[in-house]
């Protein structure tokens, strides 16, 4: 049998961490990879001390800064982000909105990507800024994503503090909200974050199915209501797959 240098196992490790659906233990790991237990806690150890993984509260394994900056870097390599700021640009010329991308980031979203509408009004969400995910449609399709009891959990956890008016701070009718968002698979904000301001998501995924992030709409109610916004939809899905696949393509 050849031998696995510690160098692949390493990469193997982050790897797998990194698409984790849920944090894995030393053990979890061990077994998926097939890497002895005592070498495992070594190279954790290893990995932990160079910021790549970090052990949480509950023992198990998760992303460190250099890991998420490291992703951070890649998805804003210079080949993938001219195609993503292109295909973010089409979007705009076809909804007339500002539109962008935001990814999770504890119990906020981070907007990573924005191209502005060309009006002087328009809602202005600059890349880098956080909001919270309970109240943006950013926010709540990234939730609909999550497993039913990995939700439950997180929305137990949440402050759901009221931003605006219409903010949603009842448990429960966020939880049901965010099933119907998993049916319809677009996720909406009707000033929920900012007030007469109207918002839509629809999740990004990766080849395999899985969320790596948002892609939204929003704009000033004085424009466009929620209705007009929703036809614009199917455009958005088209543009999320467009974004995977250049991501995620062969460059």
């Amino acid at each position: 049998m050849a031998r696995v240098s510690s160098i692949t196992r390493v990469l193997k490790i982050i790897e797998a961490v990194s698409a984790a659906q849920r944090p894995l233990s030393p053990l979890d790991l061990s077994e998926i990879l097939d890497i002895p237990k005592p070498t495992m806690h070594r190279l954790i150890q290893q990995l932990q001390e160079e910021g790549f993984v970090r052990v949480d509260i509950n023992g198990t394994i998760v992303p460190a800064s250099r890991t998420r900056h490291m992703a951070i870097h890649l998805w804003q390599s210079q080949q993938v982000a001219i195609q993503r700021f292109a295909i973010l640009q089409r979007l705009v010329d076809k909804i007339g909105e500002t539109c962008g991308m935001a990814v999770p980031y504890y119990v906020n979203m981070v907007y990573t990507d924005r191209v502005p509408c060309p009006s002087a009004l328009q809602v202005y969400m600059p890349t880098d800024s956080q909001a919270p995910i309970w109240c943006t449609a950013a926010g709540k399709i990234y939730l609909s994503t999550l497993t039913k009891d990995d939700r439950a959990t997180l929305l137990k956890n949440l402050s759901l503090t009221a931003i605006t008016p219409a903010t949603i701070t009842d448990r429960e009718a966020l939880n049901q909200s965010l099933e119907q968002v998993a049916k319809l698979r677009y996720a909406i904000s009707d000033e929920e974050y900012i007030a007469q301001a109207v918002s839509i998501a629809v999740a990004i995924n990766d080849t395999q199915g899985r969320y790596i992030g948002s892609l939204y709409t929003t704009a000033p109610k004085t424009r466009k209501s929620l209705e007009d916004l929703i036809g614009f939809v199917p455009d958005m899905q088209k543009a999320a797959d467009d974004i995977r696949d250049a991501f995620f393509g062969e460059i």
